[in-house]
């Protein structure tokens, strides 16, 4: 019987230090979560007031994790964009301008092509942020707001390439812009946007994510309809026609005075209206939630969702019916 191959020495000792890395970090971010304060309120405020654009910067590594926040940002909501510290001093400090807010990114904070800049930054009147190791350090005591970043210790065995340091100010970025993200109300559609060539969690394809309700609506004689004083019998079969649960009732110029759904008849029935009695102006929906047609669609699932309704009727720019929705129709076009 042949023996299993034994595995070199090294592979143990590979997998022992990997998972003593990870580790590290792991508690690097943890602590970072415990020490969230007032500063990094002031910082999220700073950011939400300023008139300008978020400017982010660092050198080596530092400069890594900034292009990457500043990427993070520019796709959440928040226009950002990075400026090499070094190339900031030989003329791209120009971009730099009063309103900004400017991001410096340095463990030690005392890195000397940020410090070089920053009376710069001041003086072209852009707020100061800065991400250290050290709430002491030259850089910190410039800022008009500092976040602390520090950690208990690198994850390299020799305590020297930044690693559980980087991490810890990337992590920290991330938190910045996501609570700006939902600061700022930015949505689903919004990222969409952003990412039109990208595949987005949650959706099937960045083409379904990127429909506009125009491309997903029904239209046409598939869009269920009655004028004002019509009886509710005629609204229910005109509803059952149309298969989407209500019907649009219209006024004598055909613009859109209210909607007719299952659920109005529902109500209608549990008041015991006498049917016969009653035009379908008494019981409809006055001034229903709708859509434009140039809306992307996810847009009209979040409406959907905030109005907990299952169906929208489409308008055009001037206000008049051009089509209808309903939560089918999202599903086929695989938007939801």
């Amino acid at each position: 019987m042949a023996k299993a191959a034994r595995k070199p020495a090294h592979h143990a000792a590979a997998l022992e230090l990997a998972r003593k890395v990870l580790s590290i970090e792991a508690d690097a971010v943890r602590t970072l979560a415990d020490r969230i304060d007032e500063n990094f309120l002031a910082a999220v405020d700073l950011i939400l007031r300023r008139s300008g654009r978020v400017v982010v910067s660092g050198m080596g590594k530092s400069g890594h994790v900034a292009r990457k926040i500043a990427s993070t940002m520019a796709s959440t909501g928040t226009p950002a964009y990075f400026v090499h510290p070094a190339e900031a001093s030989h003329g791209d400090l120009g971009m730099v301008e009063s309103g900004d807010v400017f991001i410096a990114i340095s463990y030690s904070g005392t890195s000397a092509e940020l410090l070089e800049i920053l009376p710069l930054v001041k003086r072209r009147g852009a707020k100061l942020i800065t991400i250290t190791g050290d709430p002491r350090s030259p850089l910190a005591r410039e800022a008009d707001v500092n976040l602390n970043a520090a950690v208990a210790q690198e994850a390299c065995p020799l305590n020297l390439s930044p690693t559980a340091s980087t991490t810890a100010a990337l992590a920290l970025g991330d938190a910045l812009a996501v609570a700006l993200l939902d600061a700022h109300g930015f949505s689903a559609a919004d990222f969409a946007r952003s990412h039109p060539r990208g595949a987005l969690p949650g959706q099937a394809l960045s083409r379904a994510a990127l429909l506009h309700v125009s491309e997903v609506m029904r239209t046409g004689e598939r869009v269920p309809q009655v004028r004002s004083g019509s009886t509710i019998k005629q609204a229910v079969v005109e509803m059952s026609r149309g298969q989407i649960g209500m019907t649009a009732v219209l006024d004598a110029h055909g613009a859109v005075k209210g909607v007719f759904t299952d659920g109005d008849l529902r109500r209608a029935l549990e008041k015991d209206i006498d049917f016969s009695a009653c035009t379908i102006d008494q019981v409809m929906t006055a001034q229903p939630k709708t859509v434009r047609r140039e809306m992307l669609a996810a847009e009209a699932v979040h409406i959907m969702e905030q109005n907990k309704v299952n169906q929208l009727l489409v308008l055009d720019a001037h206000g008049a019916l051009v089509g209808a929705l309903n939560m089918h129709d999202l599903f086929r076009a695989k938007v939801l």
